[in-house]
């Protein structure tokens, strides 16, 4: 055997080994067919709607899998045309490209050979350091990946994975995700143009943003829809029109502070970083729902929540206005000093000053010199020039809402509102946590367990009169007699249960407790759904009880639901990345009332919306549909609440500020009917008149009343009684002047 054919075979021997080497991992880390066919790369966690719309995500990397089926021609297309025009002929790695890449370094220029399924290698097992000889032992390692890769996926496969793992700007890792942030829409409904941009950006993402470089990017796009011409994918006439169409984007940044439903999702964020801790994967390690590409179903209805955000911020934009007028000139925290030192010395610039050891003269005054900054609108963010301390001010006199909205029947909680802005006040007001004095929103507890327990019915009447409760009577548990009092002053004649809890009145509700006692309307408020501790007090019959939003809409499901608690859930099943249940839910039901008794309370409830304190439903806002419902104002106006519902949703407002001690003066604009009902109503307004998307909602539905019902409901003359002759009272039974009129 000749010296040529010995080197030959030696040489070829000594290749073959080497790449074998190679392939088991002698020279760095080689995947394994496992790793292979599940490529660990961070997967966003996906909130996704009851109505399919993804809401939101959680993610280290902004990344989504997409499928082929889902690419457009015209995606698939762009791409080949420019990284890999013999995709469907080479078997990962393309000699021809290699030769004339190579042929093209010597000749001058920069040559690239690389595949897409190559490209697909470094993007899913990025390994090595920057020395010459491991940039070449890491090429061959990736054409050994490469070739490792088209054996275990098909084409199409391969294609669909590498626009998954491509990175673009803005934090938008996989075509999927990039489709939505620089045009809004799904990666299915790309045009030519569009498809052509995402393609141009993955030469260098930064350097092609449309966002940040609108030139360069247009250039690029243009290469990439001649390269398309080139390679026939297009004629001469579509590329010549394609090349004058602008470049235009709709830029829709992901993060966690923007998007639809910001307080949910961060609450649905600390509830699933729980629910990882106890789920495991099979492997046995925990869920991470920044990895993982888990699947979160909600109940949450995107058109919902997107009619309960205008609503709110068409009313406080209103309300906003007024408040402020209101405030202007005058120190809410001049009779609250403790307050105001508190709220000061927790700001986070103050603890900034206090960390880096200055005194709190040097603090006090760089809080009290102006400096830029933007703050917080209604009308958008704004650049001023504003003291630190100035900025505290005015963020603490911003009126805030809690709203939500759930179908009562199945406790999907379908709409989800904890603040005005989740950037500049991510304090949720529905969080269980967060409790407020509910005012006369729990007066329907006390009417109930009498109904329940007395068998009262609506026309029961009773002397409008004032009661006390005696100290020595052990039911109330007093020091010193007690008598509380009709804000109006006014007493006399007797009044049915229906008039007084339509127009909150005090002296009635307190007969009614006096009749019974605390333990029993506490016993069945925790029933309802009320989980804060309840103090056994008289006073609870006017609303002196801390519980949140959540709660108390929870608890009204009761009412609605035919005496059926039924707790409230936000998720109905939870899918990990392949699109396996993990987990499905369901939400907890307890029968607390009899179907009659539940009833009567909507009967009860009607009456408010009739001839009471929810007048303005259908006098100012027009709503026609069978409204059920309850105010509530709590002293001074601090708290303003209203909980309705139709016999399609329930829903539950509450307006206020922060500090308790900050609030309306006047009761015409600071009661519950005049803050929180308004959003309620405008909220209900945009829901059933969209009836496409809510078909099967309608103004004509009513609240289905029992087969036998044993209950006098019919209360005679005073089902004749109109607006023009009732008193419009506050929450709180306090009546409002009649020189207010309504705008």
């Amino acid at each position: 055997m000749s010296k040529f054919w010995k080197y030959f075979l030696f040489g070829l021997a000594g290749t073959v080994v080497f790449f074998l080497l190679m392939s088991v991992g002698l020279f760095g880390y080689m995947p394994s067919v496992e790793d292979l066919q599940d490529p660990n790369s961070a997967l966003a966690t996906e909130v996704i709607s009851v109505d399919g719309k993804v809401i939101g995500k959680y993610y280290s990397q902004n990344r989504s899998n997409v499928t082929y089926a889902d690419l457009p021609k015209c995606l698939v297309e762009a791409l080949m045309a420019t990284e890999d025009i013999r995709f469907h002929e080479h078997t990962g790695v393309d000699l021809k490209a290699i030769a004339r890449a190579v042929s093209g370094v010597f000749a001058g220029g920069k040559g690239g050979g690389s595949t897409i399924t190559q490209q697909l290698a470094k993007n899913l097992f990025p390994r090595g350091n920057s020395w010459k000889i491991f940039i070449v032992i890491r090429k061959l390692k990736e054409w050994i990946i490469a070739a490792k890769l088209e054996r275990a996926y098909t084409k199409e496969e391969i294609m669909a994975l590498y626009l998954s793992t491509v990175e673009f700007s803005d934090n938008a890792f996989g075509v999927k995700n990039a489709a939505q942030v620089y045009f809004g829409k799904t990666v299915d409904s790309l045009k030519v143009e569009e498809a052509a941009v995402l393609v141009g950006m993955l030469k260098a993402p930064y350097t092609y943003n449309p966002r940040v470089h609108p030139e360069n990017s247009k250039k690029r796009r243009n290469v990439v829809i001649d390269q398309m011409f080139h390679y026939n994918f297009i004629n001469q006439q579509q590329r010549d029109s394609l090349f004058k169409l602008p470049l235009h984007i709709d830029f829709h940044p992901e993060s966690h502070e923007q998007g639809e439903a910001p307080y949910f999702r961060e609450y649905l964020r600390s509830w699933l970083k729980n629910w990882c801790k106890q789920n495991q994967k099979p492997d046995g390690s925990n869920y991470d729902i920044y990895r993982d590409g888990l699947k979160v179903y909600t109940t949450i209805d995107s058109k919902m929540q997107q009619y309960a955000e205008e609503a709110q911020r068409e009313h406080l934009t209103e309300w906003q206005k007024i408040f402020f007028k209101f405030k202007e000139g005058s120190d809410p925290w001049k009779d609250y000093p403790k307050e105001w030192e508190r709220t000061y010395t927790q700001n986070d610039r103050y603890r900034g000053y206090k960390a880096e050891g200055k005194s709190r003269a040097e603090i006090d005054k760089l809080m009290s010199t102006p400096i830029p900054m933007t703050v917080f609108t209604y009308e958008g963010e704004k650049d001023t020039v504003m003291s630190p301390k100035d900025s505290l001010i005015y963020y603490r006199l911003f009126l805030q809402n809690g709203f939500l909205a759930v179908d009562p029947y199945v406790g999907h909680i379908r709409a989800w509102v904890g603040g005005i802005n989740f950037k500049h006040f991510q304090f949720d007001h529905v969080n269980e946590s967060v409790k407020r004095q509910v005012g006369s929103t729990f007066k329907p507890f006390v009417y109930c367990a009498a109904i329940r327990d007395k068998g009262y019915s609506p026309c029961y009447q009773v002397p409008n009169l004032p009661v006390t409760f005696e100290k020595g009577d052990p039911r109330f548990g007093l020091s010193v007699d007690w008598t509380p009092k009709n804000s109006d002053s006014k007493y006399g004649g007797v009044m049915t249960l229906r008039h007084a809890l339509a127009n909150s009145v005090n002296s009635v509700t307190a007969y009614l407790m006096h009749e019974m006692s605390p333990d029993e309307v506490v016993r069945l408020a925790h029933e309802m759904g009320i989980k804060n501790e309840i103090p056994s007090k008289p006073s609870i019959c006017l609303g002196a009880v801390d519980a949140s939003l959540f709660e108390l809409v929870s608890a009204y499901t009761t009412f609605v639901n035919k005496g059926t608690h039924i707790e409230p859930i936000f998720v109905t099943r939870i899918e990990d990345k392949s699109g396996n249940v993990i987990q499905d839910f369901v939400a907890k039901q307890n029968e607390v009332l009899d179907e009659q008794t539940a009833y009567t309370m909507v009967e009860l409830m009607r009456g408010v919306v009739k001839i009471g304190t929810g007048m303005r439903l259908r006098f100012k806002y027009g709503l026609q549909s069978d409204i059920i419902g309850k105010t509530g104002t709590t002293q001074n106006n601090s708290d303003g609440w209203f909980i309705g519902a139709t016999p399609d949703i329930l829903a539950g407002s509450w307006v206020g500020c922060e500090d308790r001690f900050i609030r309306f003066r006047s009761m015409a604009y600071g009661q519950g009917a005049s803050t929180a009902l308004p959003i309620w109503a405008k909220f209900m307004q945009k829901v059933y008149s969209d009836s496409t998307h809510f078909k099967e909602f309608s103004r004509s539905h009513v609240f289905e009343r029992p087969a036998k019902m044993a209950t006098e409901l019919d209360c005679g003359a005073f089902e004749n009684e109109t607006i023009d002759k009732v008193k419009d009272y506050g929450s709180e039974g306090e009546f409002v002047p009649e020189s207010y009129k309504e705008e």
